[in-house]
């Protein structure tokens, strides 16, 4: 009887995009978390930084062209089947990026994103289980950081 490897971790991004309090999601299209509404991004590529690879899902996924400005969070994503065995293992790295025309973007859904708009950061919490594990409380994350930076300024 021949025996799967176990599974090393993967890295990869998420691109958080935020308008005032809005933020752009997209509904996947591929697992894990098909169907589900998240953020835009996947696996970090070789030879790309982290910031590279959170523009370019960002622009595969939406259509919209950011500039990735610094890490808001890291996690762990595992994904079991239904007999236990692991699926994925990933570490995601949250990575900001700000538009650089923000009224000129309109997100269009491309590569394996099957819709892409922006969501008020109340109807993101409305989701519940249509969107990704971790999408509300990493947008509340970002929000308190964004609003501790406006106090020191």
């Amino acid at each position: 009887m021949t025996q799967t490897p176990p599974f090393m971790p993967r890295a990869g991004v998420l691109a958080v995009v935020r308008r005032g309090s809005d933020f752009l999601l997209v509904r996947r299209a591929n697992p894990p978390d098909a169907g589900l509404w998240g953020f835009p991004g996947g696996r970090i590529e070789a030879g790309e930084t982290l910031l590279q690879a959170a523009e370019r899902e960002l622009l595969e996924e939406t259509g919209i062209c950011a500039k990735a400005t610094h890490v808001a969070d890291v996690f762990d994503s595992l994904h079991y089947g239904p007999d236990g065995a692991l699926l994925f293992h990933y570490i995601i790295i949250a990575v900001c990026c700000t538009e650089s025309a923000p009224t000129l973007q309109t997100p269009c859904a491309g590569d394996d994103a099957l819709e892409a708009r922006w969501f008020s950061y109340k109807d993101m919490t409305a989701l519940g289980a249509s969107a990704s594990k971790r999408v509300a409380t990493l947008a509340k994350h970002v929000l308190q950081e964004a609003q501790i930076h406006e106090n020191q300024s």
